[in-house]
């Protein structure tokens, strides 16, 4: 089999494309998600915390001059904060993809096979006959 044919093959199967489709739709709803941290939900928490914007939060620990070594801590929680909120909304996805598939339970159970009704009256037998029988 020639690697054209191979990776055709490979390429062709369902959860493949299935796959590349979810890669896709989740980074762009990363970028979505990113967007609203940065622009929604940062700003007015920084102004609730006295104007502090997290991005320029940092901590200079050498260097000198032009280039100072510094920890940007900001960033770090930034960061923190996407990942909370996309964690949270993949969540919110999912538990809701899961209620809509979840199929409804019936009100009343199936009837018993065949074999369990033959097997129940097989017990009763046994019961009815008592423990030396």
């Amino acid at each position: 089999m020639s690697i054209v044919s191979e990776f055709k093959a490979f390429v062709s199967r369902g959860n493949v494309v299935d796959l590349a489709v979810g890669v896709v739709v989740g980074a762009a709803f990363g970028k979505i998600v990113d967007s609203f941290v940065k622009d929604v939900i940062t700003p007015p928490l920084g102004l609730l915390i006295g104007g502090v914007d997290f991005t320029d939060l940092k901590v200079a620990i050498g260097g000198l001059g032009k280039a100072p070594v510094t920890l940007n801590y900001g960033l770090f929680l930034q960061s923190c904060f996407n990942f909370l909120i996309i964690s949270a909304a993949v969540f919110l996805l999912v538990k809701g993809v899961n209620a809509l598939a979840r199929k409804p339970a019936s009100a009343e159970p199936p009837p018993p096979s065949a074999e369990a009704k033959l097997l129940e009256e097989i017990r009763d037998e046994l019961r009815r006959r008592g423990p030396g029988a």
